[in-house]
């Protein structure tokens, strides 16, 4: 499919680009998208920390007072839980909330996730980031000419746009991601795509090659 071309100003064309009906056709599916949405927050998760129980504790384990005329507590040692520095009683364990995806589910729910922006009349494709003197102002003026959502998402090429990631810095409704961590929560959490040609180019070439 063949996608008009935009500049970052809105306000001229530079030319098109034809869509790898591979990448950007696929019918998106619900569960797809929610097996790869859940994977991806599931490895983003650190490890739970495990507290120290009473096996752990560097205590003595003399008993420290006679079982009766005390007038206390029969205790054992000091590495009761009831007493302070002790282990903790039923305390969380060290677990790992990782999980497995199969390659080519991860793909087929990126490719999803870029064929519902388009699906969606949500993706817009640009020819280029270049934003003159990494300008805040200037970039948000561009960016109402352009018609964006409340949240966009660009993508560019193998590096960055240094000047356009200088501009967005300070917009809290932007984001950008190379080519390379193109990946399907951050695409379906935003409004609206946005692309360029060198994207498209990677984008394509990651799938294809």
């Amino acid at each position: 499919m063949k996608v008009n071309v935009q500049t970052l100003a809105g306000d001229a064309k530079a030319g098109d680009v034809t869509l790898d009906d591979a990448v950007f056709g696929v019918e998106p599916r619900a569960d797809i998208l929610h097996r790869v949405v859940t994977w991806q927050l599931s490895n983003r998760r650190g490890m739970a920390r495990a507290a120290r129980e009473r096996s752990d504790v560097n205590r003595t384990g003399k008993k420290f007072g006679k079982q009766k005329g005390g007038g206390t507590a029969r205790h054992g040692d000091r590495r009761a839980p009831i007493f302070i520095g002790g282990g903790k009683a039923h305390g969380p364990r060290a677990r790992l909330f990782t999980l497995g995806l199969n390659k080519k589910v991860r793909a087929l729910g990126l490719k999803m996730a870029l064929s519902s922006k388009v699906a969606g009349g949500n993706l817009i494709v640009l020819d280029n980031l270049d934003v003159a003197e990494g300008k805040t102002k200037l970039l948000h003026e561009q960016l109402g000419k352009l018609g964006s959502g409340k949240t966009t998402l660009f993508i560019d090429g193998e590096a960055l746009n240094v000047g356009f990631a200088r501009a967005s810095g300070n917009l809290g409704h932007v984001n950008l991601l190379p080519a390379a961590g193109a990946n399907v929560y951050d695409i379906m959490r935003h409004e609206t795509l946005v692309l360029t040609r060198a994207a498209v180019e990677k984008l394509e070439a990651r799938f294809n090659g």
